[in-house]
């Protein structure tokens, strides 16, 4: 499981010509690499969940590439077993207008995990010195008059490597990987982008038109990872023309991260697994109460079955004239009870009728008024109208 061809670190410097793009390393084709690749996913997923529980380390996987070498399928693909309240991806854009009113590390700081997590950036402060540096940006960006004349990319080199200093001194180690792609495959994936309609929001005109800066990335590229790999916060080199090959890598990589860590589960002292003891055996108490319990009820539920069948066996075994004697009197109390529940609703009935005719006593109606007038009177009419008014304000359907 090598990977130290691909690490560098102050001992030994990068030359990107030289760099090999399609290698494939002893393997032949990607079915080959498969049962590595499902074993080391394996291996990272449990390794990750002792570094949630231990809480020690956090780490940071920084990824960086030329456009299409693939970081969004590799991070999808190497990181897909890990438990997600544990593992947090930032894409990083270019800057908004709040960040650019700060320091360009200062976007970064929120990002950084927690003790017992992984952030992965997907793009990251690297970018200062690289699209920054091609295109010298920091020349737009508002600065002191004393920082003029600043050499402002070897200064950026400096602050980074003071920064992962400083993380690395505080329990967060920084991994970075950058996967190197040919500009012959970043042409065929553009084109694949290009020709398959579910692509076509992958590829854009300013993608195209960055491809005329090749070269000066190479050269932006070398010189970072030279002015900036150290032991603890080295820089992986992956071969990225072959996808397989690239998340293969990364995979070992990661893996090898977490293996140095060595993260362990938590251990607790004897007074605490004593009365860890003690809450256990209290636990185990209320389930055999509430064993005890259950078996109680159920004891209950089959004496009172048992009663009812020997019930119903002594009425099988009575003669038929008693059986029709105990029958008849039991539809008489059927009929007692059901005779009163109707007595009782009829009753209702008529309390309610009465009370109905008592109020409508003292109710004037509009067929009132039409019967003791003549219909054409306008009396009569005017006595209707001022009947309804009252009657409506009455119900409250004013």
């Amino acid at each position: 499981m090598s990977i130290k061809k691909y690490k560098f670190t102050k001992e030994n410097s990068f030359n990107i010509a030289d760099f090999k793009t399609k290698d494939k390393g002893e393997f032949k084709s990607r079915e080959e690499a498969v049962e590595e690749f499902v074993s080391n996913l394996k291996e990272i997923h449990l390794l990750q969940q002792r570094l949630y529980a231990e809480r020690k380390e956090g780490v940071i996987f920084v990824f960086q590439a030329m456009d299409a070498a693939g970081k969004d399928g590799t991070i999808r693909t190497v990181f897909s077993t890990l438990s997600p309240h544990g593992v947090k991806e930032f894409c990083f854009k270019a800057p908004s207008a709040e960040e650019l009113s700060h320091d360009y590390l200062w976007r970064f700081w929120s990002a950084l995990p927690a003790k017992g997590h992984i952030s992965i950036f997907n793009r990251s402060y690297y970018e200062d010195v690289l699209i920054g540096k091609v295109h010298k940006l920091y020349e737009n960006q508002l600065v002191p008059d004393r920082l003029k004349n600043v050499d402002v990319i070897a200064k950026r080199y400096k602050e980074i490597n003071d920064f992962e200093r400083y993380l690395y001194n505080n329990g967060t180690r920084v991994i970075k990987i950058f996967l190197n792609v040919s500009k012959e495959e970043q042409a065929k994936r553009f084109i694949s982008r290009i020709d398959t309609p579910r692509k076509n929001w992958k590829i854009s005109e300013g993608d195209i038109k960055e491809r005329e800066y090749w070269d000066k990335y190479q050269e932006a590229f070398e010189s970072m990872i030279n002015e900036t790999s150290c032991k603890t916060s080295p820089w992986y080199v992956v071969p990225a023309d072959h996808k397989w090959y690239a998340r293969l890598i990364v995979s070992r990589i990661v893996l090898n991260t977490l293996k140095e860590i060595n993260p362990q589960f938590p251990t607790i002292s004897d007074e605490e697994l004593e009365k860890v003891q003690a809450y256990r055996d209290e636990l185990e108490k209320s389930l055999n109460k509430d064993s005890k319990k259950e078996t109680k009820n159920k004891g209950k539920k089959n004496k009172k079955h048992k009663e009812k069948k020997e019930d119903k066996k002594v009425y099988d075994e009575l003669p038929d004239d008693v059986k029709e004697e105990m029958e008849s009197v039991f539809v008489d109390a059927s009929a007692i009870v059901t005779d009163g529940i109707i007595e009782e609703e009829q009753e209702k009935a008529a309390e309610k009728e009465k009370e109905n005719s008592d109020e409508n006593a003292n109710t004037i109606s509009t067929e009132d008024v039409k019967l003791a007038t003549n219909e054409n009177d306008g009396l009569a009419n005017h006595l209707c109208e001022v009947l309804k008014e009252d009657q409506d304000t009455k119900y409250g359907n004013e």
